[in-house]
């Protein structure tokens, strides 16, 4: 028998429900992205993700590194490369579920970025239409500008868009509240009810919010010419085993 194809949205939906992160204690299960890099470039590695961290665009500074023959959840990374987890922004989306916020994802896109600020997205792939992950198939288009943005505040990133409902406004906010105080963050922006946000609609009576992509400082290094396989949305961790990128 030929198993049905899986939408993305129903890979998320089934992650999301079991992310247990909490930002206060700053412990819990958070979603995962996994990539993998020549071993030679550690250290390139390390201060592009600090670098990244620094600039704000991505969702976590929390990293764990796989070394060659090593196994995370049976995926063994290969001889020769280095493996590097970091935190997917549909970890966010198990956060608002959480705290009793549904969320209903949009897509993934291209940001454009102008002096600084979001102004709209110019691409985006819609979750429900396609088997894999958006801004893994976007990142390897080479249409992202990281680059630009850290330097001088204008270009394109990597981001996703979802809608809550207009009557969780403030428990959403509380929420936003207490992820400043833990290692996650990557909210870009969230807008008004029944008011399209950076060019997306949203249905009636939902607000949109705006993530920044987990896949972000990846492609940073596509940009600068360095190869990286992509696999995102690779499955669930507890955040405990994972370290801020500072610690390197």
């Amino acid at each position: 028998m030929v198993s049905p194809l899986k939408f993305i949205h129903h890979a998320i939906d089934e992650l999301s429900m079991q992310v247990t992160y909490d930002p206060l204690e700053n412990e819990g299960a958070i979603v995962y992205n996994l990539f993998l890099v020549p071993l030679e470039e550690r250290e390139y590695v390390i201060k592009t993700l600090k670098k990244v961290s620094a600039a704000g665009i991505t969702v976590s500074d929390m990293v764990r590194f796989i070394e060659p023959g090593d196994s995370i959840h049976g995926n063994t990374v290969p001889p020769g490369m280095l493996g590097i987890c970091t935190v997917c922004s549909i970890t966010l989306d198990g956060i608002f579920l959480r705290r009793g916020i549904p969320v209903n994802l949009i897509g993934g896109g291209i940001i454009e970025v102008l002096e600084h600020l979001p102004r709209r997205f110019t691409h985006m792939i819609l979750y429900e239409s396609t088997t894999i992950d958006p801004l893994q198939v976007l990142a390897s288009q080479d249409i992202t500008s990281v680059n630009h943005v850290m330097k001088d505040g204008n270009g394109r990133i990597l981001g996703n868009i979802r809608e809550c409902h207009m009557e969780a406004e403030t428990l959403l906010n509380s929420v936003l509240d207490d992820l400043t105080a833990g290692h996650i963050s990557g909210v870009l922006e969230m807008g008004m009810p029944n008011t399209p946000l950076l060019g997306v609609s949203v249905s009636p009576q939902y607000l949109g919010v705006v993530a920044i992509g987990g896949t972000n400082p990846f492609a940073v290094m596509k940009e600068e010419g360095h190869s990286i396989t992509t696999r995102a949305m690779k499955g669930l961790m507890d955040i405990r085993e994972m370290d801020p990128i500072s610690f390197f």
